[in-house]
């Protein structure tokens, strides 16, 4: 059986192999902007915490935030480096940032909690009720991971 090309299929291909390289040019993009975000964010936490050092009073609740912030960061640029390779979305990537992402909020919520002076009954509740739905965030990404690398995605086996 012969399969002629109509002229049809052939402006569609061209059309998408345009669309990858749109997309392809994007993400290469965003990985640059994501790079150059990360080594600024990195360098000026170095600064910061030098200065800090200097001054011998260390903000280790703004020290701890932007270090989580640097990672975060990076794991966005995981997450673009495997859609540029796989041209497709994996959910583990984002997932990994969305945990990040909260305990970063916890670790510097907790923190934020434990200098505060002047603590009111309101304030303590809405402190323990974001807590409380961040707790419960973290269980679901972390269940949503486990039930994925029980499936078992290629992704994650090369990055390891």
């Amino acid at each position: 059986m012969n399969m002629i090309k109509s002229p049809q299929s052939a402006g569609r291909i061209w059309i998408a192999r345009g669309f990858t390289a749109v997309e392809d040019i994007v993400y290469i993009c965003l990985g640059l902007l994501l790079a150059g975000i990360a080594f600024t964010l990195l360098v000026t936490g170095v600064i910061d915490f030098w200065q800090s050092v200097r001054a011998e009073k260390i903000a280790t609740i703004h020290l701890l935030d932007r270090i989580l912030l640097v990672l975060l960061v990076v794991e966005l640029l995981y997450t673009v480096q495997v859609s540029f390779r796989e041209h497709a979305l994996v959910p583990e990537p984002f997932l990994l940032v969305g945990v990040i992402s909260v305990i970063r909020r916890v670790l510097v919520l907790t923190a934020e909690h434990g200098e505060l002076r002047e603590k009111s009954d309101i304030g303590e509740q809405n402190f323990f009720i974001e807590l409380a739905v961040l707790t419960a965030l973290i269980l679901a990404l972390a269940i949503s991971l486990v039930l994925l690398r029980k499936k078992g995605t290629p992704v994650e086996a090369e990055r390891a």
